[in-house]
């Protein structure tokens, strides 16, 4: 596995924050696993750790929201990234507005889109959720925050 991490230590990527919703009860964490994963039909899988909060209210919701953060906005990633939603209300520190099925959009993201889950699949101490684009916005275009931006925030929840 060291071969492995030394080929993984060499990549950079962008960082989302994904936000879910059930009812009143809100959740949001930072993700480094997503991407697209096909053109026809788009389609686009993030990965929630089964140790995070978020995990257990996105396995319940119908629609996920991904938000792409631009490159100044350390501050988001370290809030979503660096506390647990089991301790702290996280939407309680940022503006937000909702989305569809009331999921929080974070007004402070890059770029946003909400997707209803197709499907979900275990990926070992992480769950892809498999989405289907609803709803897409571009606030501020730009450098995005990515995965070396963030090294040096501390999991709120270790894996």
């Amino acid at each position: 596995m060291d071969d492995f991490d030394a080929f993984v230590a060499l990549l950079e990527y962008p960082v989302y924050v994904v936000t879910a919703a059930v009812g009143d009860e809100r959740a949001g964490c930072l993700v480094g696993f997503a991407g697209q994963c096909s053109i026809r039909p788009p389609r686009f899988t993030v990965w929630i750790s089964k140790a995070n909060h978020t995990h257990a209210v996105a396995s319940r919701a119908g629609v996920l929201v991904v938000h792409l953060l631009p490159h100044r906005r350390h501050d988001l990633a370290e809030l979503f990234g660096g506390q647990s939603g089991d301790e702290v209300d996280k939407f309680a520190a940022v503006p937000w507005i909702p989305g569809p099925d009331g999921v929080p959009v974070l007004t402070g993201a890059a770029a946003w889109f909400a997707g209803r889950v197709h499907h979900r699949t275990d990926g070992g101490d992480h769950t892809g959720f498999l989405l289907d684009p609803l709803v897409t916005r571009t606030t501020a275009p730009g450098e995005p925050l990515t995965s070396r931006d963030v090294s040096d925030i501390d999991a709120g929840h270790p894996a």
